[in-house]
């Protein structure tokens, strides 16, 4: 009996310790895989919009659009704080790659082309051992470097039958592009089971990108609903820089029915609005199968007649178009969730889930009608917020939530130092392992930079380069030389310009002075001076 007792407790003790052990790959490093969505705004994720202690989106916390995100969320941790360098696509994917600030890694706007021969964490995963893919969207204009495999959307690719190109050519694939990329992404993890090798999966996807395109199937949800409205959809900008009233980004004014909403014209009338864009807007329709483009008039043209017949104008129309929008995204953003389940599944039933980081990141946040806009680029705190969720079983708390200021800048010392992989010491974010374990070290940053370059261009946001702590932000629009100053503990809406007011010039100077050693800390000195034509253009 003491000899069986004996067994039965070191039984036990070995069961416990296995339990206790981080989880581990084929060769001891854990499996990585990173979900990337495109324009998903945190408080479009249920965990984020009903926590009460987030800064802002609260008002979306009665729409479940992401029960699968939400499990995720409950099983590892989330980061409240978690902010982009950069709010624009290109960009922030670049940041991601090389954990260095868009000055630093050459990639400032869309349109510029990624040096792909610069290091990045997958070269280095790879280097390391681990067998790397990315599929999906990709959108840095060169060929994707550091992966055994890749398959890339060319540019923003297409929400129906998508292109994809590879080191051995394009192919259309037949179906709708969420789904299309969650199939390779599985196909590709099939191939993993007998490999001895951890791995890297870059699973990237186009939704929920402009122009919202659902599949068929998620057409219906909230078709007979009126979703809730953010409390600045009619914001006036009256306490805000000039740029805030002077940007092409509202949906009053800059959403366009056919393109944005695909409200079709009735027989004998021309589309409204932009040509260029309705074009654009009828290839996207006529790229769908014969059955697809069924499903999708079968639900779309007897709402647009009743929209048409309506003939609304002023907030009433305002109010249409932020529904209609707002339901086609949300209804995109519910296929990269069950993306995100259907991933999770694969890793259950093929015993790999305890030896997997799963993260779950979007590449920026977004306007959905907050300020009466969509899109991104503003150092606001709805497009610099963007979600990050991280799975890594044996070191996250289950439902753990963290609060430190964290960037995308973060991304690529954190996935080395998962695979024991040292981080270049050029590379300028923070390992999040300490983090990740609930620890809270004594350097951790008090203060993140934000620096956006794209203008003028499309929306005409204005560039500019920031400052945020826990409680401030202060934003420096220097070709105007324009600022803007935010208590977000009291204004969290950011509706109130303390820039200029006697009360808070200190605030003011101090952010000012931490603003200009942040930008030498990293290097960056492509913060010019003011540009007169450009503010000739502006008036």
């Amino acid at each position: 009996m003491l000899v069986r007792l004996s067994l039965l407790i070191a039984s036990l003790t070995l069961v416990a310790a296995a339990h206790a052990q981080p989880s581990s790959g084929a060769d001891g490093r854990p499996n990585i895989i990173f979900i990337f969505s495109d324009d998903h705004a945190p408080h479009a994720i249920g965990a984020y919009a009903r926590d009460e202690a987030m800064p802002f989106g609260q008002w979306l916390a009665s729409v479940d659009a992401t029960p699968r995100i939400d499990q995720l969320a409950e099983h590892g941790m989330r980061f409240r704080s978690s902010f982009c360098t950069n709010s624009i696509c290109g960009p922030s994917r670049a940041v991601v790659l090389t954990g260095k600030h868009s000055h630093a890694n050459g990639f400032m706007n869309n349109g510029n082309r990624f040096d792909g021969d610069q290091e990045t964490f997958p070269k280095l995963l790879r280097a390391a051992g681990y067998h790397t893919a990315m599929i999906g969207k990709w959108h840095l204009g060169s060929d994707p470097q550091g992966f055994d495999h890749w398959e890339v959307l060319p540019g923003q690719g297409q929400y129906y039958n998508p292109v994809l190109v590879s080191a051995d050519g394009r192919r259309q694939v037949e179906g709708h592009c969420t789904d299309v990329v969650t199939d390779l992404s599985i196909e590709w993890l099939e191939a993993q089971k007998e490999r001895d090798e951890p791995f890297l999966l870059m699973c990237q996807h186009k939704a929920p990108h402009r122009t919202w395109m659902p599949a068929g199937r998620h057409l219906e949800m909230w078709a007979d609903e009126t979703l809730p409205e953010p409390p600045t959809l009619f914001d006036d900008y009256a306490d805000n820089a000039p740029g805030a009233a002077r940007q092409e980004m509202t949906i009053r004014d800059d959403m366009y029915l056919l393109y944005d909403l695909f409200v079709t014209p009735r027989e004998g009338e021309s589309p409204q609005g932009d040509g260029t864009l309705d074009d654009y807007g009828w290839r996207n329709l006529e790229r769908m199968t014969q059955a697809q483009r069924a499903a999708w008039d079968a639900f779309y043209e007897p709402r647009n007649a009743a929209f048409h017949d309506a003939e609304l104008e002023g907030e009433d129309l305002v109010r249409w178009k932020f529904q209609r929008y707002l339901k086609n995204y949300l209804r995109c953003i519910r296929g990269v969730d069950e993306s995100v389940g259907r991933i999770v599944d694969w890793l259950e039933e093929n015993g790999l889930a305890d030896d997997t980081v799963v993260v779950y990141s979007s590449d920026q946040g977004f306007y959905l009608g907050d300020h009466g806009w969509y899109d991104k680029r503003w150092m606001y705190e709805e497009s610099l917020a963007m979600p990050l969720i991280v799975h890594w079983p044996g070191r996250t708390t289950p439902g753990s939530v963290d609060d430190h200021l964290v960037q995308n800048l973060d991304y690529a010392p954190t996935f080395l130092e998962m695979a024991g992989v040292a981080v270049p010491g050029d590379m300028q974010g923070q390992s999040l392992v300490p983090l990740l374990e609930s620890e809270a070290p004594s350097d951790w940053r008090d203060a993140i930079y934000y620096h956006y370059y794209e203008y003028p261009s499309e929306h005409y946001v204005p560039r500019h380069a920031g400052i945020r702590t826990e409680r401030w932000k202060l934003i420096h629009y220097y070709p105007f030389d324009e600022w803007e100053l935010f208590d977000l503990e009291h204004d969290p809406d950011e509706t109130q310009n303390l820039y200029g007011d006697p009360t808070y010039a200190n605030v003011a100077t101090n952010l000012a002075v931490r603003l200009g050693r942040l930008q030498e800390k990293y290097g960056d000195d492509t913060v010019t001076g003011v540009v007169p034509e450009w503010i000739e253009k502006y008036r």
